[in-house]
């Protein structure tokens, strides 16, 4: 990774934080583009390597413009794995339900702001939670229905291997040497389910006994980062129900492989970021 710049979104913990280490390990200038930049100064403390922590809020679009307008340089690797899991109904500086704002809009922005510096690829973290995901276009920000906190995960984790998939088609069709993959981390022992309701409690419950570390998570990750894979590969764990393991590439659901789906929500997500595909300003071939 000697020379590659790796901005990694959520990266003061988690499996974001393992990736990150790793990364920087090997070599790589490694951007920790967090909420809480007190967070990823302490996280980055027991890190070696050349680690820059610089402030990202992904539920505030200004803040996602604010970071893109100030990363000028060149991005090897960007890894979207910033996340939250089923909070209570929350919204997101732009109005947006807190887990669709957060985990797909706000990356949805953010790539496609930088992606005229990347050079080599884009990551996004998704789940094996998308499976049970769709994507209601009447809607999606839970203004009118009841809200339910998983199910609005599960559409944003669905959102985000659909995202994947349009991103690789738009980057091939402009001839782009960039590539778009996602990966999940199985089961993983990370904070996403920390703190509040009887739902998230039993969850961790579950998580704790069945999930791999922070390391073992990260590995998908890292595999969807740097292996020589085809362009919307999925890496996930190759153990029992993709649930630990050494990371290989998996299957996804038939809703996360509809072509229709993909683009009809690539132009959702654009009128509501008001972000649009840099078409003519992308990395050479």
């Amino acid at each position: 990774m000697t020379g590659r710049t790796v901005v990694i979104t959520g990266a003061n913990s988690g499996i974001g934080r393992a990736a990150a280490r790793t990364l920087a390990a090997r070599d790589a200038r490694v951007v920790l583009a967090v909420r809480d930049p007190e967070k990823g100064r302490e996280a980055a403390a027991l890190m070696t390597g050349h680690v820059e922590v610089r402030r990202l809020d992904l539920a505030d679009l200004a803040s996602v413009r604010t970071f893109a307008e100030g990363f000028t340089e060149p991005v090897d690797v960007l890894i979207n794995n910033a996340g939250v899991m089923i909070p209570p109904l929350s919204r997101t500086a732009d109005g947006f339900e807190l887990q669709f704002g957060t985990n797909h809009l706000g990356h949805f922005a953010l790539t496609n702001l930088l992606l005229p510096q990347i050079r080599e690829r884009v990551v996004t973290v998704s789940s094996n939670g998308h499976k049970t995901g769709s994507i209601d276009f009447d809607d999606l920000n839970w203004q009118h229905k009841p809200y339910r906190a998983m199910t609005a995960y599960a559409q944003s984790k669905l959102a985000n291997l659909l995202f994947t998939a349009e991103l690789q088609r738009r980057l091939a069709e402009a001839g782009s040497p960039v590539i778009a993959t996602a990966a999940h981390p199985g089961i993983a022992a990370t904070n996403l389910l920390k703190d509040g309701g009887r739902v998230r409690a039993l969850a961790q419950r579950a998580a704790t006994l069945l999930a791999q570390s922070d390391d073992d998570g990260a590995l998908p990750t890292l595999y969807a980062a740097v292996a020589d894979i085809p362009g919307n590969s999925y890496a996930g764990p190759s153990g029992f129900l993709e649930g630990r393991g050494a990371p290989k590439l998996v299957g996804r659901s038939a809703k996360a492989r509809n072509a229709e789906l993909a683009r009809r929500l690539w132009d959702v997500s654009a009128e509501l970021t008001g972000v649009t595909f840099p078409q003519g300003s992308l990395q050479a071939p």
